[in-house]
């Protein structure tokens, strides 16, 4: 079947969420998402929202969640070596060698993720999975690519798996590179409507066959040569994400959705009181028909001059609505708060005083929040994003191949680093608990230091190899001081064992009577 047939006919399913996700951006982001009318590009004007909030919303969330998968200072994930593996294949004194080597690839990966553009694209990807709930990424050799909702269709079985991939983009006929054809008459394909003869419709069709992804392009029904390529299932370079999946849809909601209608409402208070506020704002007088008081004298009577005329002649307009003004700004403002709590945008308590344990508790409650989304990035996303990472450096040569059956990739980002976090919390409070009811003396006799310290630097994502002392190593060590402490001893019992030998030969030699001293030979 042809690729644009295929997406004519998947584009019906599309409708909906695409209806919905427009909806949501003209709310948030309205350059996000746009309708998929024409191929063209309409150069309409975009909606201007009267509120910022849900603008706000978006980008914050997906600033956090960028943060907590692609940390900047860390790997998000770890090459581990399997524990059943250790003894039979390998060595266990070939650990520390090969966790330093593990670690060493760890960083190449991840100076060949900070060298790409691939933070940039896969921020841009976050915006739209929380604005539409849909996004497609392609992983060339020249970076990632972002498509939004109303450049690509896809087609799913029973249990979500996606089975079709077809995308729909505009590339200018320089680039292709070779001689389009002609579209054939009655066929349904235009090539050009008279005003963008330079661009084309190009469709790239991806298909899983016989356990393996494969695909091609086409522009006006014709294969375009050298563009079929294959990949194996598990390392595809095209990654379809989703926000929240429903059962038995073939794409996602996303998270604007989920408080559309508070964003609706909000939207209708915020327009309602910039209008009201801008007329409130509207300062006129009124001047009764029957005064001597002239409006021209008013009008021309600058600041401080006298004029003459009675007060009560001259009158200002006023609204009058004060108190619907504060019932819809209360409303907007509760509504407001509603959001920024649904999107996790932390808000500190506004006091004079605020502790620092305040805000960390704060800060804590809502990344606790994040697990349910964490979940379904690192299945979606993290995991087929690392596994094509480590197989285009390994088909370049630039990373070894590594044996699957002895070294295993685990994610340690996302929900997993607030796992993390959650036993950091724990664990301190525990121990600070027991040091302030029992007290240190009981901590150092019941708390075994050395598992209190690997705990902790396992839930703060540090390796312990070679920088925590082992128990062997301890031993040794105590047993060298213990050495050291005999010698030290024995030493200083001969030197006081000297000393007090030589003290008792004086005082012998001080004893002896003068008289029994050998007189010296008479001549």
């Amino acid at each position: 079947m042809l690729a644009r047939e295929r997406y004519n006919e998947l584009v019906t399913d599309r409708r909906q969420f695409l209806d919905k996700a427009v909806d949501c951006s003209k709310l948030t982001l309205p350059y996000l998402i746009q309708d998929d009318t024409s191929s063209r590009p309409t150069h309409e004007v975009l909606n201007i929202p009267w509120q910022s909030v849900g603008a706000k919303c978006v980008v914050g969330l997906a600033a956090k969640l960028m943060l907590a998968i692609l940390p900047p200072q860390s790997s998000f994930f770890k090459l581990q070596v399997r524990e059943d593996k250790l003894g039979e294949e390998l060595p266990p004194d070939a650990m520390s060698e090969l966790e330093l080597s593990l670690s060493k690839m760890e960083r190449m990966v991840m100076d060949y993720i900070a060298a790409s553009n691939d933070r940039v694209v896969i921020h841009q990807a976050l915006k739209h999975l929380i604005v539409g709930g849909n996004a497609l990424l392609f992983m060339g050799k020249d970076g990632i690519k972002n498509y939004p909702l109303n450049r690509y269709v896809v087609n799913r079985d029973g249990n979500g798996n996606v089975l079709e991939i077809v995308t729909k983009e505009l590339i200018s006929r320089d680039v292709l590179g070779f001689d389009i054809p002609k579209p054939e008459p009655n066929t349904g394909v235009d090539d050009t409507d008279g005003k963008h003869t330079d661009d084309v419709e190009v469709y790239t069709y991806v298909k899983l066959q016989n356990g393996r992804w494969v695909w091609h392009q086409e522009v006006l029904d014709k294969i375009i040569p050298n563009t079929r390529s294959t990949a194996p299932k598990n390392a595809s370079p095209w990654l379809v994400l989703t926000f929240n999946s429903v059962d038995g849809e073939q794409y996602g909601r996303g998270r604007v959705e989920e408080f559309l209608g508070d964003l609706k409402s909000l939207e209708g208070l915020s327009q309602a009181l910039v209008e009201g506020a801008a007329a409130a704002s509207k300062v006129i007088f009124l001047v009764s028909p029957s005064s001597t008081t002239k409006p021209a004298t008013i009008a021309k009577a600058g600041n401080g001059a006298i004029v003459q005329g009675r007060a009560e002649d001259v009158q200002v307009v006023q609204v009058g609505k004060t108190a619907d003004f504060s019932t819809a700004a209360n409303m907007s403002q509760t509504i407001e708060r509603r959001l920024l709590e649904a999107f996790l945008v932390m808000n500190v308590r506004n006091a004079e005083r605020v502790t620092a344990e305040e805000v960390r508790l704060t800060q804590l409650e809502l990344e606790q929040q994040l697990g349910g989304i964490f979940s379904l990035l690192t299945v979606s996303f993290l995991i087929p994003y690392l596994d094509r990472t480590l197989l285009v450096l390994q088909r370049t040569n630039e990373l070894p191949k590594l044996p699957r059956e002895v070294v295993r990739p685990t994610i340690v980002a996302g929900v997993n680093a607030l796992g993390r976090g959650q036993d950091r919390e724990a664990l301190t409070m525990f121990m600070g608990t027991i040091a302030q009811t029992v007290g240190p003396e009981a901590l150092m006799n019941f708390i075994n230091p050395l598992e209190a310290i690997k705990r902790l630097a396992a839930a703060q994502g540090i390796d312990v190899l070679n920088l925590v002392k082992t128990p062997e190593q301890l031993a040794e060590e105590k047993e060298q001081a213990m050495q050291m402490q005999q010698q030290q001893t024995l030493l200083n019992q001969a030197g006081q064992l000297a000393n007090s030998k030589l003290a008792d030969s004086e005082n012998i030699q001080g004893m002896m009577p003068q008289g029994d001293q050998q007189l010296p030979p008479e001549q």
